[in-house]
């Protein structure tokens, strides 16, 4: 066997035993509605300020359409961002 053909061998072998990655989804709530619903990554924004008062989640309800903004401690913010959740970065100017 040539080694082109042990390497592909070894590769497929690899990922002959891992399992289909489903999307992440996160748990929400419109505290104008009060719809409860799952959002992809995609439907989130997260904005990481200097303080925590500047620091949030953002979304649009599915339900509603009301613009949602909650506060994001650092659970969260470490939740949102290993899911997936484009991050902004706030910057104060002084």
């Amino acid at each position: 066997m040539s080694e082109a053909g042990s390497v592909g061998m070894s590769v497929a072998s690899a990922f002959a035993g891992m399992r289909r990655v489903s999307p992440v989804v996160f748990r929400a709530g419109c505290p104008d509605c009060r719809g409860r619903f799952e959002l992809a990554a995609s439907a989130l924004r997260l904005a990481i300020g200097a303080s925590s008062r500047t620091t949030f989640y953002s979304f649009t309800c599915p339900e509603c359409g009301a613009a949602v903004r909650k506060p994001a401690g650092e659970r969260i913010v470490e939740l949102l961002t290993g899911g997936g959740v484009r991050t902004l970065r706030l910057h104060s100017t002084l």
